[in-house]
């Protein structure tokens, strides 16, 4: 049932009605990348959107991510799974967040919140020996996207990271963005958007290549509360406090600007 909730974009004075559909289901984490969509339910059930339904796919997993560099996912013990032809193959490190939208190149956050990367497509080292990056800084979410990479730490401080390429993922340290948010997603075109503790989503605009952290946060006013939020293909995808899930379209992107 499609859905005219109470969910307008603040934008140049003007306020326009988003057309969502509540989906069926509940998760406690979702990702949207390349025209894909993964979630994990409360039990680390996994799923993936197909169809217009939830598909379940075998495995277990706290955290996952979709985009340029594959399918990924963390568990309850924070080992790293990418996901090859439907089957979860293992691979070395330990994360508890990870994230696969930068440009062939994965990205992600440890138990201590260290923040690591890998330089490159992973897929094209040994299983047993991925070569991450470590990176100065403490941060709790970690994502990355065409034109760099967003971060916020246990303070809901929020950073970005400068000058961040597919060899080399670590690139030449932070930047302050002015701000709190609790988690922060870049969509596979650039979008970035968040959630702040009180649940609103916001959206970063200006971004474009000759100013990459865009230019200021507007709120997308929701009447509800939200705890994950997730971009991809002129949809955002969001995750209300009680593992509802909404589909609205959003059909505005950073892609005339990357042109």
């Amino acid at each position: 049932m499609l859905l005219f909730i109470c969910l307008y974009l603040l934008y140049a004075g003007a306020i326009a009605e988003l057309p969502c559909t509540v989906i069926p289901g509940k998760l406690k984490q979702l990702d949207a990348g390349n025209g894909e969509v993964y979630g994990v339910a409360d039990d680390d059930t996994i799923y993936f959107w197909h169809a217009n339904r939830w598909a379940q796919i075998e495995g277990r997993l706290t955290h996952v991510t979709v985009g340029p560099a594959g399918v990924w996912g963390v568990n309850k013990d924070d080992y790293i799974y990418r996901l090859n032809n439907f089957y979860w193959v293992q691979l070395s490190g330990r994360l508890k967040q990870i994230d696969a939208g930068g440009n062939k190149f994965i990205s992600g956050t440890n138990v201590n919140d260290d923040i690591y990367c890998v330089s490159q497509d992973p897929s094209t080292f040994p299983a047993n020996a991925i070569p991450y990056v470590h990176l100065e800084g403490k941060l709790k979410h970690y994502a990355c996207g065409p034109l760099g990479c967003w971060g916020v730490n246990s303070a809901n401080e929020i950073y970005y990271r400068n000058q961040v390429t597919p060899s080399s993922c670590q690139g030449t340290g932070w930047v302050r963005v002015e701000g709190s948010l609790i988690m922060v997603e870049v969509g596979t075109d650039g979008s970035v958007f968040g959630v702040n503790s009180d649940g609103y989503v916001y959206k970063r605009v200006g971004i474009c290549p000759k100013s990459p952290r865009g230019t200021s946060w507007i709120q997308i006013d929701v009447c509800n509360s939200f705890k994950y939020v997730s971009y991809d293909d002129g949809f955002l995808w969001l995750i209300s406090d009680k593992g509802r899930i909404l589909k609205c379209e959003y059909p505005e992107s950073v892609l005339p600007d990357l042109l």
